[in-house]
């Protein structure tokens, strides 16, 4: 297989460093991960070229390579994760839905998208919080109990639902739409522009936007293409075993 019907996915996992070329271009790497180079940027009107010598680039020698986690630990995978993209999340939206509500109550009358940007946010906070805890209390506790048991040659550990499979389908759910939410906003403002004349509170909201944009995208990549795969093949092996 060539670089040209490689996935965005495949590419990520396999060199970390390419991951800030793709937010650079705004490719989806995460959830939309599973299309070839060659078609996304095709979709995106991307010059391939371009994107092949930026690629390049960004795994030469000397380029400060991203971390990478495909040799870590599910536990330390987890903790990472935790401490790292859900310690964002929280922090970063009590800063950004008040920024949010002094921009749509400024610049709304004039630009109305700023108004359903708001509503987004606040949606996007809600749906987010709840994720979060999800995770921490019911899903990864399970899958650190399962690679404990693993690891001292028990049985697979008591769950309130069938197999992993089911809740992690579920959080690929809303990883994809908390995505879809940040997306829209990232239309309906040409790629987070601050328009004309734009106060400091919107230039700063809007840089706001992007860089958790962003973190989100590195956060959905961790989990959706390394711990939720890895967790489901440990499960299926340890019910193998039984």
């Amino acid at each position: 297989m060539t670089v040209f019907d490689s996935t965005l996915r495949s590419i990520a996992l396999e060199q970390p460093a390419t991951i800030r070329v793709f937010e650079s271009f705004h490719l989806d790497y995460c959830c939309g991960g599973n299309r070839p180079l060659a078609a996304a940027c095709a979709e995106k009107g991307l010059d391939l070229e371009t994107m092949l010598t930026a690629l390049a680039a960004a795994t030469s020698v000397g380029e400060t390579a991203a971390q990478d986690f495909s040799k870590s630990t599910l536990t330390e995978l987890i903790c990472h994760i935790v401490a790292t993209h859900h310690a964002y999340v929280r922090n970063e939206l009590p800063r950004l839905l008040p920024m949010a509500e002094k921009v749509a109550g400024k610049h709304g009358p004039v630009h109305p998208e700023f108004v359903q940007i708001e509503r987004q946010l606040q949606q996007l906070a809600t749906e987010l919080t709840m994720h979060l805890q999800k995770e921490e209390l019911i899903l990864f506790p399970y899958i650190e109990a399962l690679e404990a048991s693993r690891n001292n040659s028990g049985k697979a550990p008591h769950a309130c639902f069938d197999t992993v499979e089911s809740p992690i389908q579920m959080m690929v759910n809303e990883h994809e739409a908390a995505g879809a939410l940040l997306e829209n906003m990232r239309t309906s403002t040409q790629g987070f522009t601050p328009p004309a004349g734009a106060c400091p509170t919107l230039v700063g909201f809007l840089h706001g936007l992007d860089a958790f944009e962003k973190d989100l995208h590195r956060h959905v990549h961790l989990e959706n293409n390394l711990l939720f795969p890895r967790a489901i093949a440990l499960e299926s092996e340890m019910m193998a075993t039984r």
